[in-house]
């Protein structure tokens, strides 16, 4: 399991700083005022979110359910719970009235004043595996190592807060924790051991890590679930933009399917090609009866109205109101959605990763989308943006 890194050091810590700095891991995010009610945001009315009145607000209720599972005890929320425990699961029009009630729509802006941004979406894989390692079943999914170091920053930086920094010690310096080439290479000996399944297929493996969660089935046709556990703090980067530099694919075919196409055609390039990505994820073992992968609310998702999004504009919980279109289609998708999820690729104001759900067709799906939309927080009242 992961170790919190005591923060005693200020020589340190500004050491650290420095390498991590230089390395690019994180940047404070730096949001320009565009003149609004506040930051990043506008104040709406409901008439304004398209097709707000033809919504079918009742199959959205049970991700609000979750929403408030997470959520019920803090004080925002406690009554807004309470109320929607009165509030009959089918009932359209008490379920409008009481988002109405209980909700201040704002419209979601970027740093620069304009409301739309990309909007894609994930879904939980299956991947074919087996808990012990054989030549059908190669790749390994791990646990979280034991020598991977947490290192909160706002402890003595407030403009760190919520920071937190991941790496190893490596004799008296604290140097970045393995990146995805040094761990498929062999080089992280902390790893050894924290293989607790292991799969057919190195693509689907690397595509299983960017969706967060997934189901192994096993050779008795039994299914595992997993979900994120941790990540080895390197930075995500984009395999399908690096395919695009390279001049092996077009942004029109940069998709997940066609980048597995393009792996399927160059086994031997294949290596090098995910390493392009040092991030890496660790997983852990889900209960079965849960009803969805566990998102970083710390509820289960709920197909086609739970979305990731970037923590630092959209507070976890919350409901979105989501327009844009069907993956690669000009057919609209005004949806209710909960923000209960966050993705390493998810960052920006006006972006969101749509959820799919499970299995091949969600995959479909979610593989295709790569649309423009906007987006509207519904804020708790009482809890609106402060005023400029």
């Amino acid at each position: 399991m992961k170790s919190l890194f005591p923060v005693r050091n200020l020589t340190l810590l500004l050491l650290l700083s420095v390498w991590l700095s230089a390395c690019n891991m994180f940047k404070p995010a730096v949001i320009e005022p565009v003149g609004k009610v506040a930051p990043d945001f506008m104040l709406a009315s409901w008439e304004e979110m398209p097709d707000w009145l033809g919504q079918q607000l009742p199959e959205s209720w049970p991700a609000l359910e979750q929403s408030c599972a997470a959520l019920k005890y803090k004080t925002l929320w406690l009554p807004i719970c309470d109320a929607a425990k009165s509030v009959a699961p089918d009932d359209l029009l008490a379920q409008r009235t009481f988002y109405e009630t209980w909700f201040t729509p704002y419209r979601v802006l970027n740093p620069d004043g304009t409301d739309t941004g990309l909007i894609t979406g994930y879904y939980e894989p299956l991947l074919h595996g087996s808990r012990t390692h054989s030549e059908r079943y190669p790749y390994a999914i791990y646990a979280p190592p034991e020598d991977m170091l947490e290192v909160d920053m706002g402890e003595l930086y407030p403009e760190f807060r919520g920071k937190r920094v991941r790496g190893r010690l490596d004799g008296k310096r604290v140097v970045p924790y393995f990146n995805r080439a040094e761990i498929d290479a062999g080089q992280a000996e902390a790893l050894q051991g924290h293989a607790f399944l292991w799969v057919d297929n190195a693509v689907e493996l690397f595509f299983l890590q960017i969706q967060g969660s997934g189901r192994i089935q096993l050779e008795d046709g039994s299914h595992v679930k997993i979900g994120y556990a941790d990540q080895n703090g390197h930075p995500y980067a984009s395999i399908g933009r690096r395919l695009i530099d390279m001049g092996e694919l077009t942004a029109d075919q940069a998709s997940m399917q066609g980048i597995k196409n393009w792996a399927d055609k160059n086994p031997e390039r294949l290596e090098v090609l995910l390493g392009h990505n040092p991030s890496y994820v660790f997983f852990r073992e889900l209960p079965d009866g849960i009803s969805g992968p566990i998102g970083a609310l710390g509820v289960p998702l709920t197909n086609e109205y739970s979305i990731a999004v970037d923590r630092r504009t959209v507070p976890l919980g919350v409901p979105v109101f989501l327009s844009t279109t069907q993956p690669n289609a000009d057919e609209p998708l005004n949806r209710l959605m909960f923000a209960q999820d966050t993705g390493g690729a998810i960052k920006g104001a006006v972006r969101a990763d749509f959820f799919w759900g499970f299995g091949e067709m969600a995959g479909a799906k979610a593989g295709r989308m790569k649309q423009r939309g906007r987006m509207w927080i519904l804020f708790p009242k009482g809890g609106e943006p402060a005023l400029n």
